[in-house]
């Protein structure tokens, strides 16, 4: 998508990888989420985000990168899950370029780290060696052929200390985990701040920065970027979500209702590890909320 002359954006979504976790409570098959990540370029130079988790992924990205025929100076990370910078590494290798996020994100990349063995390397093959080697830059900005563009702090989202690529001069921003684009959003992590509110304060900052095009980190390949679209939807799967949770009493029951009003929607292992999680809690208070969150993608 070529918007400003010197500067373009284009989006490539990586499938979920296979895994072999058992069905989900409708007796279909567990999968993961499509990860989006985009490249921002220029006329030599380029940046990528969340580059995917999995040593396949990072081929099949790595060759649509290498076919634009840019320079990659930049990998930014929009947070800390696994399945957006696992295989941040090898690209960084590949194309010699620096990895790049927030303090906060870097330090929830080591939570990922740390979960690798109870969680990632248990659900899914193929991932691989993953040190964090990302840095933060002065002010959370960088440019691009002398255009800014400014990693934005949101707090929580589906996780915590999300961040989001603002790139003004595309109308762009790179939201990552914060807004959804017809895939189901990852809702256990809202179980420890009592509820989506932070959720709900994160969108705001993102539509503070007047965006016309919003990736999201999460999304069904064949619908647009259009931000106003993608910021009501995403806040919609809130609102329908908490209306649910007051009315469904089990984590089956709230599955099944939200499959019911996103019969479309991607990504229903996701819908299921959150729902598993929001009631695990409810049925379990006061148990450690990490091994709640960890049983529910198991």
């Amino acid at each position: 998508m070529n918007l400003d002359g010197n500067l373009s954006y284009d989006v490539f979504v990586n499938d979920p990888p296979p895994q072999d976790n058992g069905l989900l409570p409708n007796g279909e098959p567990k999968g993961g989420s499509p990860v989006a990540s985009t490249l921002v370029y220029g006329r030599e130079d380029a940046v990528l985000t969340d580059p995917g988790f999995t040593t396949g992924q990072a081929r099949v990205l790595g060759d649509w990168v290498a076919a634009k025929g840019r320079n990659l100076t930049d990998i930014f990370i929009t947070h800390g899950h696994g399945d957006h910078w696992f295989a941040a590494g090898l690209l960084a290798g590949r194309f010699g370029a620096r990895v790049v996020a927030t303090a906060g994100t870097i330090a929830q990349m080591q939570v990922s780290i740390a979960a690798r063995p109870f969680l990632w390397d248990k659900v899914y093959p193929g991932i691989p060696p993953s040190p964090v080697t990302a840095v933060t830059v002065p002010a959370n900005r960088f440019t691009l052929e002398g255009h800014e563009l400014t990693m934005v702090e949101v707090g929580h989202a589906d996780t915590d200390d999300n961040s989001v690529l603002h790139v003004a001069d595309l109308g762009l921003v790179v939201a990552g985990d914060v807004i959804y684009n017809g895939a189901h959003l990852y809702l256990g992590e809202s179980a420890g701040t009592g509820g989506f509110g932070s959720w709900r304060a994160a969108i705001g900052k993102v539509e503070a920065l007047s965006p016309r095009h919003i990736v999201a980190g999460h999304q069904n390949r064949r619908l647009d970027d259009d931000a106003g679209r993608t910021i009501g939807e995403t806040r919609r799967y809130l609102d329908d979500a908490d209306d649910l949770l007051g009315t469904e009493n089990t984590a089956a029951g709230f599955f099944s209702a939200m499959i019911g009003r996103y019969p479309d929607h991607l990504a229903r292992t996701v819908l299921w590890a959150g729902a598993r999680a929001l009631y695990g809690v409810r049925e379990h208070p006061g148990e450690d909320l990490a091994q709640i969150l960890v049983a529910g993608w198991l």
